[in-house]
């Protein structure tokens, strides 16, 4: 099989920002060669460690986002360093960053000096402004890129006299290098019909702001602010809740409630099966959703009979997961048809079958430490798509590799 990604090698200066998107297109299969500065990254000195040893090469970030790729450590404050730099990104189809602006030009090494005599070259910057805006670029960190962008406001829960809750796990840095990978692979198909490359330069609080769901669209053209919900969108008008806790104290979601009146007979059903027909008072409601055909989603708080039925829907819900533990309420609700996710913690999850059976899980060997490690895999499948991944790199561990390869083209 020839991975999807085979054949495109991208460099990456090593960097918090940048580093998921140089991680999917390497897992993807092309040959992602992330430049150290001698001793390796900063970031390999961010804990947690394999057995709580500060080691570079035994550090949990640096492994999750820098799979599949070679470390090559060049000292970019040296002439050499910087030749080497130049000679690599002129043989590459992709340079990635996530240095702040003014950073590489100083070196004379940025975009305009690099692509100046390699023009089908596509460089790819992350930044927090973007670098068309080098006024704005002030010191920023995860939490104040997702609340610059709008995304807290939209998270945390009914009670608002709670502080929003913030996406933990760099997620502004997973959004801009989704972005960035997009960007990247999008320039790669124009080069190939026009034979150029171009920047792509990607902003990380307009990333997170254009992913607020219609959030920012709401406020901009109509004058809205919605507010955060437990579980449930952000939205100008508070709406029914659709979490469920189960008996063993878990939780599950049901996105969608009961518009069918199928999902209401099933409900009803259900709850006979669990000799919770008398227990439930407004089993009626549940009959009349039948007989109604269903609730349309649309006509909640106009159609009171409705929005009553789809309510004692919800109720009827809370009162069968009372009863359940989370995995038989999520197992059981899908196979009635009912849209139904349980809220999983991360070794939950990748201990959950469904993610089991598709192969999330993987095990990559290590064999610097004599043995593999359970990873999360490729969020996606696909005949192109390589079944695993390749543990991160030692600390320059391809320097020799690489410049060899430059020594021989």
């Amino acid at each position: 099989m020839t991975a999807l990604l085979s054949g495109l090698r991208v460099i990456e200066l090593a960097s918090d920002r940048a580093a998921y998107a140089g991680k999917l297109m390497g897992d993807l299969g092309a040959d992602v060669i992330v430049v150290e500065a001698p001793g390796g990254h900063a970031s390999r000195g961010y804990g947690p460690f394999v057995g709580d040893q500060a080691d570079p090469d035994k550090c949990l970030w640096w492994w999750n986002y820098n799979t599949s790729k070679r470390s090559v450590v060049l000292d970019l404050t040296s002439e050499e360093g910087r030749e080497q730099f130049r000679q690599l990104a002129a043989g590459a189809d992709i340079v990635l960053e996530g240095e702040d602006p003014g950073v590489l030009d100083a070196l004379g090494i940025d975009h305009p000096q690099i692509r100046a005599t390699s023009p089908q070259l596509i460089w790819v910057s992350v930044t927090p402004n973007g670098r068309r805006r080098p006024d704005l670029h002030e010191p920023t960190t995860d939490l104040t890129i997702l609340a610059a962008g709008g995304l807290v406001w939209n998270c945390g829960y009914d009670d608002h006299s709670l502080p929003p809750i913030r996406p933990s796990g760099g997620h502004s840095h997973h959004t801009a290098s989704a972005f960035a990978v997009m960007g990247a692979l999008t320039a790669v198909v124009h080069r190939d019909h026009a034979g150029i490359g171009q920047h792509v330069d990607v902003s990380m609080i307009a990333a997170t702001n254009v992913t607020t769901e219609v959030s920012s669209i709401d406020y901009l053209y109509r004058g809205a602010t919605n507010q955060r919900q437990t579980g449930r969108h952000a939205s100008e008008h508070f709406t029914m809740g659709i979490q469920v806790q189960t008996g063993d104290g878990g939780y599950c979601t049901n996105p969608l409630g009961l518009t069918t009146a199928g999902n209401y007979q099933v409900v009803m059903e259900w709850l006979r099966e669990l000799g919770l027909e008398d227990e439930f008072e407004e089993f009626f409601f549940l009959q009349m959703g039948v007989e109604r055909g269903g609730v349309p989603l649309k006509v909640l708080g106009v159609d009171v009979e409705a929005t009553e039925i789809y309510r004692a829907g919800r109720e009827a819900l809370y009162l069968i997961a009372s009863k359940l533990t989370m995995s038989e309420y999520f197992v059981q609700a899908q196979t009635r048809g009912i849209a139904c996710g349980a809220v999983y913690a991360p070794d939950e999850a990748l201990a959950d079958p469904h993610f089991r059976f598709r192969e999330y899980p993987v095990q990559v060997e290590h064999p610097e430490l004599g043995r593999s490690f359970t990873y999360p895999g490729l969020p996606f499948t696909g005949d192109t798509i390589p079944e695993t991944i390749k543990r991160a790199p030692l600390v320059g561990e391809h320097t020799h590799e690489v410049l060899a390869e430059l020594a021989n083209r």
